[in-house]
């Protein structure tokens, strides 16, 4: 059995406790929070489990085996280095951390510790995500070519981050899943309208090798809300679309040739249009699995899906990103 810590009960906190409280082979003892209000929340729906404001009581109990952060990002370097410190394993919501130094001491310090240092990537686990993955790897689509990801709404202002720090590692996350490999470069721009200065709308473009290119829109101050993602290969293309109920995934038999140079006078390219297929996507929970992933790699010492490494290339992209913006759109090389 392992025992688990839970530090913050905020907005993701309790989606964490409810799916590790009900993962066979997973006990959750205790949750931390400043928040007395939150405390008496935690308490209401889970009256065994022990609540505290100090982090301390739970570095000191030798019983516990890990902690799942969900608190904001700029604490998790300080909580991390402690729970490993102290010999515990650790889940870390996204984004890893403020920067990327931070992020290379942790995995430093979870290597020598020997614990499971993990990133709450959800998006990794869920179904439609995960039967894209295997589309690409069959060769389904021929050879990628693009991603193109709109992740838009009327949202909630972050007070510590600007929107692609907030939105975007949900879509580098799945990029990197599906790609396989790292950018060698990246661009973005993107402007504030508060006076914090914290960009709430927000461009970025990731360059790889073989000519592949990514796109992500992000922004705070849409009229309308979409989750959706374009990933298009030479033979066929995939719509995402994560706001549809039951039709997640839209595989769409299209595409092009470029003709020979003799033929270019007369015309440059021949379009392909085929079917259309729905695959039928299962339906279970992401953060279920990726309490189970968590789990095991504590338990059986499996490389978890969502690794240290995935946490560390969605880190140095946005803080590339960042600097991007800063000099106005400059391409930053990784």
């Amino acid at each position: 059995m392992i025992h688990i810590a839970i530090i913050g009960f905020g907005y993701w906190g309790p989606n964490l406790t409810r799916n590790f409280h009900n993962t066979p082979g997973c006990q959750v003892k205790y949750i931390l929070d400043l928040s007395e209000h939150q405390r008496k929340r935690a308490n209401a729906i889970y009256p065994g489990i022990t609540t505290t404001e100090h982090i301390k009581d739970i570095l000191d109990d030798t019983s516990i085996d890990a902690l799942v952060i969900a608190t904001p990002v700029y604490t998790h370097y300080e909580l991390a280095t402690k729970a490993l410190k102290a010999g515990k394993h650790v889940l870390l919501e996204k984004p890893m951390t403020s920067t990327v130094e931070q992020a290379q001491a942790l995995i430093e310090l979870a290597e020598k510790t020997k614990r499971v240092l993990m990133v709450d990537h959800t998006y990794l686990y869920t179904p439609a995500v995960q039967q894209m993955k295997n589309y690409v790897d069959e060769g389904l689509l021929g050879q990628l070519q693009y991603v193109d990801s709109t992740r838009i709404n009327l949202g909630l202002f972050q007070t510590d981050v600007n929107v692609l720090w907030d939105l975007a590692p949900h879509d580098i996350s799945i990029c990197r899943h599906l790609l396989g490999e790292k950018p060698i470069s990246v661009q973005a721009v993107g402007v504030s309208h508060t006076e914090n200065q914290l960009e709430n709308i927000a461009f970025l473009t990731l360059f790889y090798p073989g000519n592949k290119i990514a796109h992500f829109n992000c922004s705070w101050i849409s009229p309308v809300k979409i989750r959706q993602m374009l990933v298009g290969g030479d033979q066929k293309m995939i719509v995402f679309n994560d706001l549809e109920t039951t039709e997640k995934l839209k595989i769409y038999d299209k595409g092009y040739t470029v003709l020979p140079q003799s033929d270019r006078e007369r015309i440059l390219v021949d379009y392909r249009t085929g079917d259309i297929m729905i695959p039928k996507i299962p339906q279970f929970e992401a953060l279920a699995e990726l309490a189970k992933d968590f789990r095991d790699a504590i338990d059986q010492g499996k490389a978890p899906v969502s690794d240290y490494l995935s946490g560390l290339e969605v880190v140095e992209i946005l803080e590339a990103a960042e600097r991007s913006i800063k000099q106005k759109g400059c391409e930053i090389r990784l």
